[in-house]
């Protein structure tokens, strides 16, 4: 296999330019015309780190490389747009492989209408991708920052916590009471990520004052949030809606369901703090096509709380990539 030939191949495969797109792959630079605002983010997915390609398909490997990317634009309210990715190629991975990690990535790629621009590939001892995406909005006040949520803001939930860390606690065991398919739905969920995009959209539309995703565990990201405000944030434990299947792997493994939905990663979903005012929580979960739910407020004060009823308190941990 062969760099160029390999470019050439993947190249085949992505869209003609267009829309935004002025020059596309095959030059030495990608040249758009955005027009209004944008938004660039950076991601990195990496083999032995971030997945094992003993338990994740190429294709899934290469989608969850862009997800994870886009749930960064999703956190700033922003409309998908343009991606690139630099392919790093391990020994013994061939033409084939890379372009069924492409496909996976093109097939996400036209599932949120972004569009995979180029990149490049190089050498290295394991798989890994870094996913640049870049989104838009009509001006630069329309996208939504980490730093204004206000006391008296609510605090909104995209989605469901825990399937992802329940997923790797669960690895390949059978566990009394946690049937096939929602064991299986863990494994999607931690495999297969999707940006919450359109909520994002939404909850920015409503008057959100800010915002993050919730890739790193709620705990950690929600005091992201907090620092950058310099605000407390307050949670009620009892609020927080637990994917299906981890209560049941969490008491077969001796663990506490809250704290590992609230500590694990890879969930991302969005939370985002917004006036209480005419807040429509069904109105914004059918914009955003994900439900939502208001998990506490904002506060003045620093850090986070996260209460379990009757007043004791939840540790707001996360992962932390180099701890």
């Amino acid at each position: 296999m062969g760099e160029f030939e390999l470019l050439a191949r993947v190249r085949e495969r992505l869209p003609p330019p267009g829309g935004r797109i002025w020059v596309g792959a095959g030059d030495d630079a990608a040249v758009t015309v955005p027009g209004g605002a944008t938004a660039t983010s950076v991601d990195a997915l990496v083999e032995g780190v971030h997945f094992n390609r003993d338990d994740a398909g190429l294709r899934q490997v290469g989608a969850k490389a862009l997800a994870t990317a886009l749930s960064d634009l999703a956190a700033m309210g922003a409309e998908p747009g343009e991606a690139y990715v630099v392919l790093t190629v391990p020994p013994g991975l061939d033409e084939e492989a890379c372009l069924e990690a492409v496909d996976g990535m093109l097939a996400l790629a036209a599932a949120t209408d972004t569009t995979l621009v180029g990149g490049d590939v190089t050498r290295g001892p394991v798989l890994a991708f870094a996913v640049t995406v870049v989104g838009h909005a009509s001006s630069p006040a329309r996208f939504v920052r980490r730093d204004g949520a206000r006391p008296g803001d609510a605090l909104v939930l995209t989605g469901e916590l825990g399937a992802a860390a329940a997923s790797l606690l669960l690895g390949d065991r059978d566990v009394p009471g946690l049937s096939r398919s929602a064991a299986a739905e863990l494994h999607r969920r931690q495999l297969e990520p999707l940006p919450r995009l359109d909520a994002g959209i939404a909850l920015a539309a409503a008057g959100a004052t800010a915002m993050i995703d919730v890739s790193d565990g709620l705990g950690a990201d929600a005091g992201h949030l907090a620092a950058a405000s310099r605000v407390g944030l307050r949670i009620e434990a009892e609020a927080l809606p637990l994917a299906a299947g981890v209560a049941e792997l969490a008491a077969a493994a001796g663990r506490d369901p809250l704290q590992l939905a609230v500590s694990g990663g890879e969930d991302y979903e969005l939370l985002a703090a917004i006036p209480p005012q005419g807040l429509d929580l069904a109105r914004l979960s059918e914009a955003g096509s994900a439900g939502m739910t208001r998990i506490g407020e904002v506060v003045a004060g620093e850090g986070v709380e996260i209460r379990r009823p009757g007043g004791q308190m939840l540790e707001p941990a996360g992962f932390d990539q180099l701890g």
